[in-house]
């Protein structure tokens, strides 16, 4: 089988998708991860699809490709959320014997030499990392902001130039792992849902392992904006999506201890602030979510699962 499985989580984005499996498809390997030699691209690289029970006919635009043997399909039999899809997805490809995950939201779209820029990486770095980040562009060229990694721990990195640059925090947005990482430390929180679990899993690993971004490994994030929403200025409809933010934010930054928790204070009541001078509505409601998402954050204990089953 090929050492590398690239992890991909999809819900309702068929068409998408498919883009992006062309990609992963159309990649360009001089150097396979083992060896140095030149290599094609379905003997380094299998193509693992996590559809949190899409209804948007996913599984049926994905029929010759399963039936060809392109890639290994998995439904999950309900909407896990990013999180529990990529829990799934990991345990997975782990158990299934790849040395290596590639990480994926649909919308990724691997340039050519995408995995090659991570594949360098690791034989240059001799595979003593815990991840690998790509840089992550918008479809205009410039920098994705949703997806700007982390050095220290509060600060965006801004350089991308560099080769090698220490990483704190990472997105699922090309995210290479070596398996062993995943067994020895465990797999993204599913309870979180969504937002926060790959910033928690990535903190996790650079605590113990130092991490990287990649300069010379660069993917398009086909987002429909480039930035995320806040809830100072989204829409009515979605503000109920903030308690998770919040929530899963605490048990990212309380494990920083006393340096965490000041950080949650201070951004909490910078939102507040926030919404109070520049929200057009619904200011309560905000200000409540705010609030009552962090003290719940507080009680939240959600526990980290393995690969093979053992919790912590």
């Amino acid at each position: 089988m090929p050492p590398i499985a690239a992890v991909v989580v999809t819900y309702n984005r068929k068409e998408l998708l498919l883009e992006c499996i062309e990609h992963l498809r159309a990649q360009e390997l001089p150097r396979a991860i083992d060896t140095g030699a030149p290599a094609d691209c379905a003997s380094q690289l299998g193509i693992l699809v996590v559809d949190n029970a899409s209804t948007d006919g996913t599984r049926e635009a994905l029929e010759p490709l399963i039936d060809a043997g392109v890639i290994d399909y998995r439904n999950t039999g309900a909407n896990l959320g990013g999180a529990g899809g990529f829990n799934y997805g990991l345990r997975e490809a782990v158990k299934a014997g790849y040395d290596y995950c590639w990480v994926m939201d649909d919308d990724c779209m691997a340039h050519p030499d995408s995995l090659q820029g991570l594949i360098d990486a690791h034989r240059r770095l001799g595979g003593n990392y815990g991840y690998l980040s790509s840089v992550v562009r918008w479809k205009d060229g410039s920098i994705c902001k949703m997806n700007v990694q982390r050095h220290p721990l509060m600060h965006n990195i801004e350089d991308f130039s560099r080769p090698l640059q220490p990483c704190t925090l990472a997105s699922f947005v090309s995210l290479f792992v070596p398996s062993r990482i995943i067994r020895e430390l465990g797999l993204p929180i599913k309870d979180f849902f969504i937002w926060t679990d790959d910033w928690e899993f990535t903190r996790r690993i650079s605590r113990v392992h130092p991490c990287y971004v990649v300069g010379e490994s660069v993917v398009t994030h086909a987002s429909a904006n480039n930035g995320a929403g806040t809830i100072i200025d989204d829409v009515p409809e979605r503000l109920d999506r903030y308690r998770l933010v919040y929530r899963n934010d605490v048990v990212l930054y309380r494990g920083e201890g006393p340096v965490g928790y000041g950080y949650l204070l201070a951004r909490g009541m910078g939102h507040i602030y926030r919404v109070l001078r520049h929200s057009p509505d619904h200011k309560l409601k905000k200000i409540g979510i705010i609030v009552s998402s962090n003290i719940a954050g507080l009680r939240f204990k959600p526990p980290i699962e393995f690969v093979d089953g053992e919790g912590d």
